[in-house]
């Protein structure tokens, strides 16, 4: 796993044992097995962004805090210049750059997130998290799954989803796939 994995794990730990709870409690608050849990805090596989969401909610952290280390600051407003989110690469398919990590009190999670094309037979990953999903295809062509129900989205193409319904994405064709999600 990527550095940046590890670094994550790291602080999920810390926040944890910062809050008093034990992988159990915080497991079973997740709605995932302790066991995955343990996984995901080791730092040894890919942890999800859904995961990283709710846990952000559970520990009542800024999301930023989880992937940085360091905490929203902003509170008039925030500019992120192109290509200067803060990046979040949790596998070579997927790279999530945050667009709002350094403003505080976030209502919404913005992300520019490419994810790299790959085999046709590769199965898609499927997460759910709380709230809803806004995404908007900038480039390329995004396949994306919801409940079993498969979506072809082309450049300038939008969607706005139930998050806590299963769902997942690939990049159609030869080329990445850029798109700006909105978590809400």
């Amino acid at each position: 796993m990527c550095n940046q994995v590890k670094e994550i794990a790291t602080r999920i730990k810390e926040l944890r044992e910062i809050s008093g709870l034990s992988i159990e409690q915080l497991a079973k608050d997740l709605e995932i097995s302790a066991d995955i849990y343990e996984q995901y805090e080791s730092g040894e596989v890919d942890i999800p962004v859904s995961f990283l969401y709710n846990i952000a909610g559970k520990l009542k952290v800024e999301l930023s805090a989880i992937f940085s280390g360091d905490g929203p600051k902003l509170h008039s407003y925030s500019i992120v210049r192109k290509d200067k989110g803060r990046a979040v690469e949790r596998t070579k398919k997927y790279i999530y750059q945050s667009l709002a990590y350094n403003f505080a009190n976030k209502k919404a999670e913005p992300f520019h997130v490419t994810v790299e094309p790959e085999e046709l037979e590769t199965p898609i990953y499927y997460n759910s998290h709380p709230g809803q999903e806004f995404n908007y295809v900038l480039e390329g062509t995004l396949k994306i799954v919801i409940n079993g129900h498969e979506l072809i989205l082309n450049e300038g193409d939008s969607l706005y989803f139930d998050a806590t319904n299963n769902h997942g994405m690939k990049a159609v064709g030869n080329k990445p796939a850029k798109f700006l999600a909105i978590i809400l």
